[in-house]
């Protein structure tokens, strides 16, 4: 079997890509500190970051495919990021509420043996109720906002908040696993969906 990395300490891209092709992975955090840059739209920025973030972790490996994916949240052009106090994931929320918002998915795989590269992004469509204060208050008060980009898990509790999406529900989640299948296709690796032992 062929070697695949997960550039990512994140559990729900780890469930994702299990979903895809089983247990015949390892995961291999990332040490690379992700910084704004001015200059990108938000897709770039999403590429960017899980372009360095794969060959971060490329460099530890002689041989395999390493796959990275950075997800971000934007409202009204506006990167939404994880929130770190319950009063950011109170604001995030809020500003969410009732809004059209975009999640975007930069995904890169590197073959650390033929030093092949492809990046490319994914973006979903998601819908959000008007959100009540009390239902911000009780979400917050569950824990699940926090380590989530927009504040909230469609996998979670949050799921309760989208009305509807459109485009690759994974994506949301935050490994879109369509797009991915298509990249490992393109680079000749997709016999690792097939072949699970």
């Amino acid at each position: 079997m062929r070697k695949v990395i997960l550039a990512s300490a994140s559990p729900r891209r780890k469930e994702l890509l299990q979903q895809l092709i089983g247990d015949n992975f390892q995961v291999y955090g990332s040490s690379y500190t992700e910084e704004p840059v001015e200059a990108f739209t938000p897709e770039e920025l999403a590429v960017h970051h899980s372009r360095e973030k794969a060959r971060n972790v490329a460099f530890s490996f002689k041989e395999g495919l390493v796959i990275s994916a950075d997800t971000f949240v934007v409202c009204k052009g506006e990167i939404l990021g994880k929130p770190s106090s319950e009063t950011v994931a109170k604001e995030t929320l809020r500003k969410i509420s009732g809004q059209m918002i975009e999640v975007i998915t930069g995904i890169t795989l590197i073959d650390t043996g033929t030093g092949m590269e492809i990046s490319e992004y994914e973006v979903t469509l998601v819908f959000m109720k008007p959100l009540a204060s009390r239902e911000i208050d009780c979400y917050v008060s569950t824990g699940e906002p926090f380590g989530k980009a927009g504040a909230f898990a469609i996998q979670g509790k949050g799921a309760l908040f989208v009305e509807r999406i459109e485009g690759d529900y994974s994506n949301v989640v935050g490994l879109p696993l369509f797009r991915l299948g298509r990249m490992l296709k393109h680079i000749g690796a997709d016999s690792i969906i097939w072949e699970q032992e």
